[in-house]
């Protein structure tokens, strides 16, 4: 489903009607603000995935050090 020029026109046109000249950039500040706290919340998470796969990682080399010297 790919959307063209006339039909981006066609929704800019009445999101304008719908909200006014005014409120878009208010819209747009929100929008943008959710994105920015998403990206954020997306890297807190892979940075604990990250943490737990390392402590993981050095669980198995310890476990397995420990049984080569028994």
């Amino acid at each position: 489903m790919d959307i063209g020029g006339p039909e981006l026109l066609l929704i800019l046109a009445v999101i304008l009607v719908l909200f006014g000249g005014q409120k878009i950039p208010e819209l747009a500040r929100g929008l943008g603000k959710g994105m920015r706290e998403f990206k954020k919340a997306q890297a807190d998470i892979e940075s604990e995935f990250h943490k737990a796969v390392d402590e993981v990682s050095d669980t198995v080399k310890q476990t397995g050090d420990s049984e080569k010297k028994a």
